[in-house]
């Protein structure tokens, strides 16, 4: 029988110790002792410190998206997704992967795609769909558009430190948002459909 609480306590060890150890560091020993379980408590719910490793960083970042409901309109839907991105782009894991274990995140990037990106995909489909019927969204596959975004947000968000330099943190919402309503609108109102997000 699966008990939630015991494995938000486990899964709390985890994020505790790859913060701390970065992945390639993180033992099941390690994430047991700090859990107060036992290693073999601990894989009655997942296989292997990988599988528990990927449920932790889905879980996280499933976390930051926003509530259901339809947006109501392309300045909402622009906003939403840059929030989004925005809280994924400051999340201490992401900074702790990018130092610690940046293969991973090359891995997810470039390689294959997770059952995170997954349910952020389908996540925004689902969004861009309720857009194209109410007609602030540009007409097109709904699925192809959700994933030029998740792509577009994921190179915004992973290879934000690159432009540091250039790009502070307001100027990055701005571009940001300047290029999904750019992408996801009609013309002009692509274009104007971004102040929110500034």
């Amino acid at each position: 029988m699966v008990d939630a609480d015991t494995q938000t306590v486990i899964l709390e060890a985890a994020l505790h110790e790859v913060r701390a150890h970065g992945i390639r560091r993180t033992t099941a020993s390690d994430i047991a002792r700090r859990a107060a379980v036992s290693r073999q408590t601990l894989y009655r719910y997942w296989p292997d410190v990988p599988a528990l490793l990927a449920a932790l960083i889905t879980r996280e970042l499933v976390a930051v998206l926003p509530p259901p409901g339809a947006p109501a309109d392309l300045e909402h839907l622009v906003g939403m997704l840059v929030d989004t991105a925005d809280r994924i782009r400051r999340m201490p894991l992401l900074a702790r992967l990018r130092e610690s274990d940046p293969e991973l995140l090359a891995r997810y990037t470039f390689e294959r795609l997770g059952t995170s990106q997954r349910q952020i995909h389908a996540e925004v489909r689902g969004r861009l769909e309720s857009g194209q019927r109410a007609g602030f969204v540009r007409a097109g596959d709904a699925a192809a558009q959700a994933a030029m975004v998740l792509l577009i947000t994921q190179s915004a968000v992973v290879s934000a430190p690159l432009v540091a330099e250039w790009v502070d943190a307001a100027a990055w919402r701005r571009e940001l948002a300047d290029a999904l309503g750019g992408y996801l609108g009609h013309g002009d109102l692509g274009r104007a459909g971004t102040g929110r997000a500034g």
